[in-house]
């Protein structure tokens, strides 16, 4: 009688590895109708979904010029005191004191940039000053266009072109404190 009782053992699957049982499962009574793959997910399978946390929105605009004042800049949050060159997504203290340090040497950090920036934008301070013409003959023989603007509207111009994806820098000197709104008592 004891040959008459069979007692078929299977593997299962569980967590610490395979397990005997002697539970007799038709699909595996024949080598031919049993599977090599299962097209549904095991219950192991069911937590190992995978996850995805975002740590910053990125906006599509890229780094912004939010204020200056005549002590620096705020940038995205950051406040970069004094003059500043901005290559997006770094900004970097620049060592000019006013537009008269704009040399070929100060702009060197500019025209190394891999991939090249296709536009500069340079923010004088208060006014519209005049820059020397070797660096824009240097500028030019890099193929990097130049704007020389005042720093207000250097800002707003780095700002415009940056959300349009170009390919654009800056370099900004803050504007100097100004009197001309203090009311004065006599």
């Amino acid at each position: 009688m004891a040959a008459a009782v069979r007692t078929r053992l299977l593997l299962q699957r569980s967590t610490g590895g395979f397990l005997l049982s002697q539970r007799a499962a038709p699909a595996f009574s024949s080598p031919f109708l049993c599977r090599a793959h299962r097209l549904e997910p095991g219950d192991d399978e069911l937590y190992q979904r995978t996850t995805v946390s975002v740590i910053k929105n990125e906006a599509d605009s890229g780094i912004l010029i939010h204020s200056y004042s005549s002590a620096g800049f705020n940038i995205d949050g950051n406040r970069v005191f004094g003059p500043c060159a901005v290559i997006p997504p770094a900004i970097l203290q620049w060592n000019v004191g006013s537009y008269k340090d704009i040399t070929e040497e100060s702009i060197s950090l500019f025209h190394m940039l891999e991939p090249p920036i296709e536009i500069l934008v340079l923010g004088t301070g208060t006014h519209v000053e005049r820059i020397d013409p070797s660096v824009f003959a240097l500028l030019k023989r890099k193929r990097i266009a130049v704007e020389v603007q005042d720093t207000p509207n250097a800002c707003a111009t780095f700002n415009f072109l940056n959300t349009e994806r170009r390919l654009v820098a800056a370099g900004l000197i803050p504007p100097s404190y100004s009197t001309a709104l203090e009311v004065k008592q006599d």
